[in-house]
């Protein structure tokens, strides 16, 4: 976890392909959230595969970025993880000859690509779905990932909280990968 520090502005932001099914889970969250009352200084983005949209609204100075997204942890299809990276984790160097596709910036390439023009947020929390579906083409959620949108929305609610009073944050407040059961 990252030094204790005073966090004022926090972007959640809703990634993934709306058109591969659960994948579309991050913007779903997003869109929901976008309906209730947030605290001041938090701001709600659905950027899909927007990811190069993402860094730039990163690299506006924010003091906490929270990602919603899906990710392959082996749980059951619903499934919540609650994963908070440190800067150190995530590779910041470009190296001679590579390259970062700005049409295909995955939260992984975001986070380094961030971090390799020196905007790192005060602190990283991403929220991931385990998705059922994300293989083939299709719009809408699955049933699992889509009752797990309203819960989602929830722990980001209790995730905005934590970062402000500067704990640690999910359950078993410390872990790096928490998981929340379906």
């Amino acid at each position: 976890m990252s030094e204790a520090r005073q966090i004022g502005s926090i972007l959640i932001a809703g990634v993934g392909n709306s058109w591969l099914r659960d994948d579309g889970f991050g913007g779903a969250v997003a869109r929901r959230l976008a309906q209730l009352e947030l605290p001041a200084g938090v701001d709600v983005i659905d950027v899909g595969t927007g990811g190069l949209d993402l860094a730039y609204e990163v690299m506006r100075g924010y003091d906490a970025l929270v990602l919603l997204d899906v990710s392959h942890g082996g749980g059951t299809p619903g499934t919540l993880y609650v994963i908070e990276p440190d800067e150190q984790s995530v590779g910041g160097g470009i190296e001679d000859g590579e390259t970062i596709n700005p049409h295909a910036m995955d939260p992984q390439t975001v986070l380094r690509f961030v971090r390799s023009v020196g905007a790192w947020p005060g602190r990283v929390v991403v929220i991931a779905c385990e998705p059922a579906d994300v293989e083939q083409m299709g719009w809408g959620l699955s049933e699992e990932v889509g009752e797990a949108v309203e819960r989602a929305a929830q722990l980001v609610l209790a995730t905005i909280e934590e970062l402000r009073s500067g704990a640690a944050v999910g359950p078993g407040a410390g872990a790096s990968g928490a998981e929340i059961g379906a």
